[in-house]
């Protein structure tokens, strides 16, 4: 919901938390649109709100551009997410131009339709920021620790040595973005950094030279294009002992920081410092942040409900730079109440830059090439004649090139990068000429990759075939298949190389035709990599509505699932190139699991970590193994660079300190409590994947107070006759049998805990260690002093959830806090005492504490509530003797004469009494066997739900072959338990019947 300055965000989890935020414009651009036949995308009609990149380049990029003409300063920064739409903005994708492109081509429609005696100079330079080292995407040389920034008294800070190309037309800043963009998907892939995970800066510097009023107006246009937001949040709370590397991490950080300062200021607070020298990044913009610069803030978010807290930090980091506002694409101009810059025109004479030319140069001495001087103002790289005829050179060579590099894609079968970022894509080429050619050649057109050895593979070209062939144990996938031997090429064929260099083959002339290549996009990779390893939507069991669309949130742990399985891929490849004896491999938690009344419990992706040497083993969280990976890839660098990788153990992003694991979970069905019966029987333990992992023996057993168990004669036939009542009962947890945990590792131990009703505290068994089928032999015995309605439909409801944990040596053990557990007299655990909390002062804290007296007390009220209810019990029991006596006696009288009226009633008032006395006895013994037989009903009913829940978690195998037999095992167990089902109701049928004609036959019959 959103309007042109305002929108409203709503927690999908709470729909009644909304927040509002306001900026000066906001955009949506999630859907209401089409394609034209040019490709871009326009509204579906006048009443959709879809906006356009045209709306938000009228709306901003004329901004930037009647800054420049005026001689302002101007910046424009995009912020947000990853994948929120931030590089789409500024840049576009095919057709659909964003701001840069726009600005720079109308910025020179505007300058062919100027006065002729002025001069206009453009040059543009393109740099990226990468762990605080900037590397010049207009070259080719690599600088070691990248290039440094400098500070002049008179400039600022500038970036020495960065390259400054002349340009006289849109089409050649058109061809350096495409050359930079290429050099950016080189060294991303090199370094295995995303480009998410890099700022871009591309910087305009626009002069006007008025020749007749010998006056210059200098121009700085700044477009920046930040690093994802979403790796400002903390890691800290995930429970990571790591947080990310603060070298990747502080630009973003240190931005919020200067933001902030500059917030306080422009309110009247006073800031002693704004940290501008903190990072690169703020150093190069400090003048559009708080300087000479009319500034503007895009901030974009995702409009999926599982970005909602992505989305707020974004929009809430866009209210400390502006205004606020949120929507698919938000856009928040500079000019807000919370920063204001002092933007002032640029103006000199060209007498006083003549002069200061001879001072700046001596500067730029050392740096080899006028093309190659650092990006200043024009008037310091020369004369502007020379820099233009370098530049023309280098243009001509480079359309050479490329004319080349276009007649050799027509004729040969070539591979296409195909990168997460899809503007990366199909910007790296690997031409397969005549012969055979190793997978890491020494031609410009694929530089090394990540994870792909010296000798990864050989592909040949031969006799009009294309095959690739690995070398080793080199890893291949072609298709989602893993290949292993020499294997043909097809035309369109999808190829991965190493752990997640991913490349498109495009087959020789005759097999291409008219395709369209942007469906074999990164996605499509990794969703037939994930099918060809048998992951899928209904593999991790999501669950239909009825209507034939799966589960949404069994849909977002499935998308989670495939974006995980290149990032721990690389992990893996990293890890065994650093010999760091690590396996890490996907985990779906709570995929079998369900909460206590069976229903399906949230999922999602974990990272299951384990130490093959020493089979240590963590489990990660997703937010907290992505941290990890960025610490990984840093290290991983180190060791690539020839520096020493090594690092403190408690600093190794590859290690934890061992810690307790879960690894089950098992449903003990409290039903038989709510009639007063025992319940002893083995349930299984299932794991995350639904696998059983251990059996547990457990009984649970009504009993009295001093832990006497009950009988027949205790049961009850409705539990409505416990309410109000006094209910102890004990959870006896006796053996685990066949746990996994302990078989792979003899070393290791196990704890059960479970928690009981409305108690916060977990109960924990103690440690079992070296025992595959460990004695347990531990009992708790729980009180409800009162029990409530809500407490009996607990029991008749629920299940009570017993989680198995695994233990490995050094972790520490699992203990019960009982600091705010309640006890009775006899030291009984109580429950269901929501209503005796009410009873208590409101600032008194339950603990072990409880005073005597109020312990006594309590004890009193229910002895008297037992006594009212007996009484109430005897009086309705003599009424009811009172009337049988009295219409036994009226029966006599109907039938003698009145004056044997009083012998008679003497005479019957024997039987009478005899008749009354086995009235009173013959229901409770029907009752017993009642009771009886409601508990052999209970107990086979308990044996068909573990059956039933059992056949629930069978999954089907993958191979065809067993599917048949799979399917006939099935349908017996069904059979299997129908039958079970239909012998229960038919015993408890009979059983009734027999129960119901006993009765009949001993009712007293009036003659």
């Amino acid at each position: 919901m959103h309007s042109r300055t305002t929108t409203t965000i709503q927690d999908p989890k709470n729909p009644e938390h909304r927040k509002t935020f306001t900026f000066d414009l906001a955009y949506w651009s999630h859907d209401g649109f089409q394609k034209d036949k040019d490709g871009v995308f326009i509204s579906t009609d006048p009443s959709s709100k879809f906006a356009s990149q045209k709306d938000v380049f009228h709306d901003l990029g004329r901004g930037i551009l009647d800054s420049a003409w005026q001689g302002y300063n101007a910046t424009l920064l995009a912020y947000g997410q990853t994948g929120s739409g931030k590089s789409y903005s500024m840049v576009g994708l095919g057709a659909n131009k964003g701001i840069i492109p726009n600005v720079c081509e109308e910025l020179f429609q505007a300058i062919e339709e100027r006065e002729r005696n002025q001069e206009y100079q453009v040059t543009f330079s393109m740099l990226e920021i990468y762990n605080e080292q900037i590397r010049d995407l207009l070259s080719r040389t690599k600088q070691p620790g990248g290039l440094k920034v400098r500070e002049d008294q008179h400039l600022g800070f500038y970036v020495d040595g960065l390259k400054s190309v002349p340009c006289e037309n849109y089409a050649q800043i058109e061809r350096l973005m495409e050359q930079g963009t290429k050099i950016r998907t080189t060294a991303s892939t090199n370094m295995n950094a995303s480009s998410s995970r890099s700022h871009m800066v591309i910087t305009i510097q626009f002069r006007q030279v008025f020749l007749d009023r010998d006056l210059t107006k200098q121009s700085t246009i700044n477009l920046v294009d930040l690093a994802g937001s979403e790796r400002q949040k903390s890691s800290g709370s995930e429970g990571d002992r790591l947080r990310e590397g603060s070298q990747v991490n502080l630009s973003l950080t240190n931005l919020g920081n200067v933001i902030s300062a500059l917030a306080d200021a422009a309110t009247g607070k006073k800031v002693l410092h704004i940290p501008y020298r903190d990072s690169v990044l703020t150093k190069l913009l400090q003048p559009a942040l708080g300087g000479n610069s009319r500034t503007t803030l895009i901030a974009a978010i995702s409009p999926a409900d599982i970005c909602y807290e992505e989305t707020l930090s974004t929009l809430r980091y866009a209210e400390r730079y502006g205004s606020g506002t949120e929507c698919v694409f938000i856009f928040a101009h500079g000019r807000a109440k919370k920063i204001r810059n002092r933007a002032v025109v640029n103006t000199s004479t060209l007498m006083r830059e003549s002069k200061a030319e001879n001072d700046r140069a001596l500067l730029a001495r050392g740096n080899s090439g006028m093309a190659e001087q650092p990006a200043r103002p024009l008037a310091e790289a020369g004369p502007w004649a020379r820099q233009l005829e370098q530049a023309r050179e280098e243009w001509r060579q480079h359309h050479v090139a490329v004319a080349k590099e276009q007649w050799i894609m027509k004729t040969l079968p070539h591979l296409l990068n195909v990168n997460e970022d899809p503007q990366l894509t199909g910007v790296l080429k690997y031409f397969i000429q005549a012969g055979t050619h190793p997978s890491r050649p020494t031609l410009d057109l694929l530089r090394l990759l990540a994870f792909i050895s010296d000798k990864h593979a050989s592909f040949t070209n031969l006799d009009g075939k294309v095959t690739v062939t690995p070398h080793s144990k080199c890893k291949v996938v072609v298709n989602g298949v893993p290949i292993v031997t020499k294997t043909k090429l097809q035309h369109l064929d999808r190829i991965i190389l190493g752990s997640n260099s991913a490349y498109l083959y495009i087959g020789f002339p005759p097999e291409r035709g008219s395709e369209d290549l942007t469906r074999f996009d990164y996605d499509f990779f990794q969703l037939e990599r994930a099918a060809a390893e048998g992951v899928s939507v209904d593999k991790l069991g999501a669950a239909s509505h009825g209507d034939g669309k799966a589960d949404p949130g069994m849909l977002a742990v499935f998308q989670d699932y495939v974006r995980l399985m290149p990032l721990v891929a690389e992990a893996n490849q990293m890890g065994e190139e650093l010999k760091k004896g690590l396996r890490m491999e996907l985990k779906v938690k709570n995929l079998a699991a369900s909460d206590s009344r069976g229903h399906e419990l949230q999922k999602e992706v974990m990272v299951k970590v384990t130490n093959q040497r020493t089979r240590e083993v963590w489990i990660w969280s997703k937010a907290k193994f992505i941290n990890r990976k960025f610490l990984m890839e840093e290290l991983y660098q180190r060791f690539l660079d020839g520096e020493d990788s090594h690092v403190a153990q408690e600093d190794d992003p590859f290690w934890d300190p061992v810690e307790v694991v879960h690894l089950g979970s098992a449903h003990i069905w409290l039903q038989s409590l709510a009639y007063s019966m025992k319940l002893e029987e083995q349930v299984e333990f299932m794991n995350c994947e639904g696998e059983e992992e251990a059996v547990v023996h457990v009984c649970v057993t009504p009993c009295s107070p001093a832990g006497r168990a009950c009988g027949e004669e205790d049961v009850v036939i409705d539990p409505s006759e416990l309410l109000g009542k006094r209910m102890d009962f004990q959870v006896g947890l006796v053996r685990c049998l066949g746990v996994k945990w302990l078989k792979e590792d003899a070393e290791r131990g196990i704890q059960m805990g479970y928690r009981m009703y409305d108690l916060s505290s977990t109960f924990y068994t103690k440690p079992v260690w070296k025992m595959v089928n460990p004695q347990i032999e531990e009992t708790v015995q729980f009180t409800a002093l009162n029990a409530s309605q809500e407490f009996l439909n607990y029991l008749q409801t629920n299940a009570l959830i017993v989680d198995l944990w695994g233990l490995q040596e050094g972790c520490a053990q699992l203990d019960c806090s009982q600091s705010d557990l309640m006890v009775t007299s006899e030291g009984h655990v109580m429950v269901d005492t929501k209503k005796m909390s009410t009873l208590m002062d409101p600032g008194q804290t339950p603990s072990n504490q409880i005073s005597e007296l109020y312990m006594k007390l309590l004890k009193l009220e229910q002895e008297t509530e037992l006594l009212r209810d007996t009484n109430r019990a005897l009086r309705e029991e003599n009424v009811f003797l009172k009337q049988s006596l009295e219409k036994v006696g009226s029966t006599q009288q109907a039938h003698k004469p009145s004056n044997t009226l009083k012998l008679t009633w003497t005479a019957a008032h024997p039987p009478a009494a005899r008749e009354m006395n086995q009235m009173y006895t013959r229901p409770a013994s029907s009752d017993r066997e009642f009771a009886k037989a409601l508990k052999l009903f209970y107990h086979s009913m308990n044996q068909a739900r573990g059956q039933l829940l059992r056949l629930r978690q069978e999954k089907p195998p993958e191979e065809d072959e067993m599917l048949r037999p799979f399917v006939q095992q099935q349908a017996q167990r069904l059979k299997d338990l129908g039958d079970a089902l239909e012998s229960s109701l038919r015993r408890l049928k009979n059983d009734v019947a027999v129960i119901v004609k006993k009765k009949r036959a001993s009712l007293p019959h009036a003659e």
